[in-house]
């Protein structure tokens, strides 16, 4: 057994049976004497049901996987060369690709049993613009394993809906004086919008954190809230199986009841028969008194006997 193979088969499982299926391999790793890869089993992360979503589109479709991270590649190539037409071609196709895969994703999810809500929907469709936008998100998104959805790096998207279809030359023409105003009030609200920009991508990764850190904690909630629901349904098994003892008292209660019941019954005829017996007895040493006084060669007979 090892982290690798254990944590593989993991996040293979549903939702649900991911915190029994890990403290079972914890317990056997503990149990063989390996208290380290115990620990480590121990604190894998029961994933959300959108990066449940994620990890079952890769492990149902592993030839979706290649498609998006060369589509990926090519963008952030263009976007380093600020490559406006190739931007925008590959841009459409990010556009359809992860709209599709993340309806495959839905699909699949329903299929195995979960279907995931539209804001689950949403997260996977997060989790592909990452894989899109950043090689490390990629690589993690192709194993798996995801415990949460992945963030794309701020303001990717934003770029390549802004790229324009121009390409400045490098030394523009010299303009007459007229139109120089004109082009220091461009720059100004160039300047404006850029300062506009700096300010939406702070509050964005202000809020982006914020979400980040919610959601860590709505994982760790539904995490104790899994085991809590452990630990209920122990109670409910132990509950059951007090229940049949009490029914096996209850009954074994009854027949001894019935057993004393007979046992007495019994009792009683006998000592009525005993009294009966004592009765006859007595009547019968009466006669054989009577019978005696009126015999008196009975008496002597007895004393011949001598």
């Amino acid at each position: 057994m090892d982290l690798e193979t254990v944590a593989d088969e993991l996040y293979g499982l549903r939702p649900e049976e991911f915190t029994a299926a890990r403290d079972a391999r914890a317990a056997a790793a503990r149990k063989a004497g390996d208290q380290p890869l115990a620990e480590r089993i121990k604190a894998l992360r029961r994933p959300s049901l959108a990066a449940w979503a994620s990890n079952l589109l890769v492990r149902a479709e592993p030839d979706e996987v290649p498609p998006l991270i060369r589509l990926g590649e090519g963008l952030r190539q263009a976007h380093r060369g600020m490559d406006g037409p190739r931007l925008r071609e590959l841009s459409r196709q990010q556009h359809v690709l992860v709209d599709a895969l993340s309806r495959q994703a839905w699909r699949l999810a329903a299929d195995a049993g979960h279907a995931i809500s539209e804001d689950a929907r949403r997260e996977v469709e997060q989790t592909l613009h990452a894989v899109l936008a950043d090689e490390r998100a990629a690589r993690t998104w192709a194993e798996g394993r995801l415990t949460r959805p992945l963030d794309a790096p701020t303001g990717f998207d934003a770029v390549l809906r802004d790229v324009g279809p121009r390409e400045e030359p490098a030394e523009p023409p010299r303009e007459p004086r007229a139109r120089r105003e004109p082009r220091k009030r461009d720059t100004a609200a160039d300047e404006r919008r850029r300062a506009r920009l700096a300010r939406a991508r702070q509050e964005a990764q202000k809020a982006d954190r914020a979400r980040r850190e919610r959601a860590d904690e709505a994982a760790g909630a539904d995490e104790r809230a899994e085991e809590a629901a452990g630990r209920v349904r122990e109670a409910e098994r132990h509950l059951a199986e007090l229940a049949k003892e009490q029914q096996s008292a209850a009954e074994r209660r009854r027949e001894a009841r019935s057993a004393e019941r007979e046992a007495r019954d019994a009792a009683q005829a006998a000592d009525r028969a005993a009294r009966e017996a004592a009765s006859r007895a007595e009547k019968a040493s009466a006669l054989l008194d009577r019978l005696s006084a009126k015999d008196p060669d009975h008496r002597d007979g007895e004393g011949d006997d001598d």
